[in-house]
């Protein structure tokens, strides 16, 4: 029986991954022409750095040890800065649709390297359910109906796929620091950290942004914002908050949502169509969901047993 606790954390991490789908057909149209893919990803870190630790001066001030500060690094490393950054220059190096696939391992990462640092069981039911929304994911990606441009290359689905570990690896070892520590407390450091690694090395782009000299267009200073409050800001205070309440594998098998809801997204705007394929694809991508939500947790078999 689920709990209000685990509950919350099922609804904060949809609602999560609800906001990214969105974000996807919202920075294909920024992308790379307004703005480019290096100074979208500084602007996003800057923007939510600033956000909380503004927020956090409205909030009880939390003392984190030297020793967190340091997992807290490791946390911004390859939550955010390592699998962002990997991601976009992957992107810019192999097609969209590649890109896209790749990401569906992640659940398999974050099932293993559970399975390995926290001692959470890969039952059969977990691992069929992961297995199932993977199938249900990679048919939405094959089934739509925007073909995706560029060719595939060796390079860009290699770093595609160590963002995906990177940010698996993530979601495993920030599991513990999120029972210690509120959400904006987790985040102001993470996005200090993040911030500071990789200004350096996109400051240019951010500067030479096209959105944002000459004539200024409201549609994309509006898509910025949504991108930098809605896919970024909001979405990573809930983050912890979700990964708190609800297993890793649970929270990263959600993003098998991205590609659904996208679908949901074109097909409503007109850029894609509906069809039988899709529909089994999602019955297919909740069915993943609902049978790695359902499988035995670490607590649940001591409990059994005892």
């Amino acid at each position: 029986m689920m709990t209000k606790d685990k509950y919350i954390g099922h609804l904060l991490i949809f609602m999560v991954n609800i906001l990214f789908a969105i974000n996807i057909s919202i920075s294909k149209s920024l992308l790379p022409i307004h703005v480019t893919p290096f100074g979208l990803t500084l602007l996003r870190m800057l923007f939510a750095c600033v956000m909380f630790w503004l927020t956090s001066l409205f909030l009880p001030k939390e003392h984190v040890s030297k020793k967190d500060l340091a997992l807290l690094f490791f946390c911004s490393m390859t939550g955010i800065a390592i699998n962002q950054g990997l991601f976009i220059y992957g992107l810019t190096n192999t097609s969209p649709i590649d890109a896209s696939i790749i990401s569906t391992a992640s659940p398999i990462f974050v099932m293993v390297l559970a399975a390995i640092i926290l001692n959470e069981p890969i039952t059969r039911m977990k691992a069929f359910g992961v297995l199932v929304g993977a199938t249900g994911a990679i048919g939405l990606i094959l089934a739509s109906g925007q073909v995706a441009s560029g060719k595939s290359n060796l390079l860009g689905n290699m770093l595609c796929m160590l963002s995906s570990f990177s940010y698996s690896i993530y979601l495993v070892i920030a599991k513990p620091i999120t029972k210690r520590y509120s959400s904006v407390t987790i985040m102001k450091w993470m996005f200090l950290f993040s911030t500071l690694v990789i200004f350096p090395f996109t400051y240019d782009d951010l500067i030479e942004t096209p959105a944002f000299h000459g004539t200024i267009n409201s549609q994309y200073i509006l898509s910025i914002l949504y991108v930098l409050f809605f896919a970024t800001f909001i979405p990573y205070l809930l983050i912890p908050i979700s990964l708190k309440r609800i297993r890793p594998t649970t929270m990263s098998m959600y993003n098998y949502i991205q590609p659904l809801g996208a679908s949901i997204i074109a097909i409503m705007v007109g850029q894609d169509t509906f069809s039988l394929v899709k529909l089994i694809a999602a019955v297919f991508v909740f069915s993943g969901v609902y049978l790695v939500t359902q499988s035995k947790s670490r607590d649940d078999i001591e409990r059994s047993i005892a």
